[in-house]
């Protein structure tokens, strides 16, 4: 992981297959970052706020991120809860040449 002017670079978009996701620290946080099937990248912090189960191993699709311990759902895109759970923040995240950059 490194720091540069367009942000903090977390490794390259191929360590994450598309449909899954990876965690990854950044200053004392966990984030998670979801790679979709569209080559879209989504991420958000790395832990439940139901549980502090790790959202990395969630499941996804295009529109929903699945808790992986008590299958609660949250929009890709905004954050929301769908299940009645607080909201997730959204870490801003892009691809540039090839590398995953996040600003927090």
């Amino acid at each position: 992981m490194t720091a540069v002017s367009t942000g903090i670079v977390l490794g390259a978009v191929d360590e994450i297959p598309p449909g899954e996701g990876r965690a990854y620290q950044v200053g004392g946080r966990t984030i998670a970052v979801f790679r979709l099937r569209s080559g879209a990248l989504r991420a958000f912090p790395g832990v439940c706020p139901h549980a502090g189960g790790p959202l990395a191993d969630a499941q996804t699709d295009e529109n929903v991120l699945i808790c992986p311990l008590h299958l609660n759902t949250w929009d890709l895109a905004t954050g929301c809860s769908r299940s009645g759970q607080p909201d997730l923040e959204v870490v801003r995240v892009h691809e540039a040449e090839g590398q995953i950059m996040i600003q927090i």
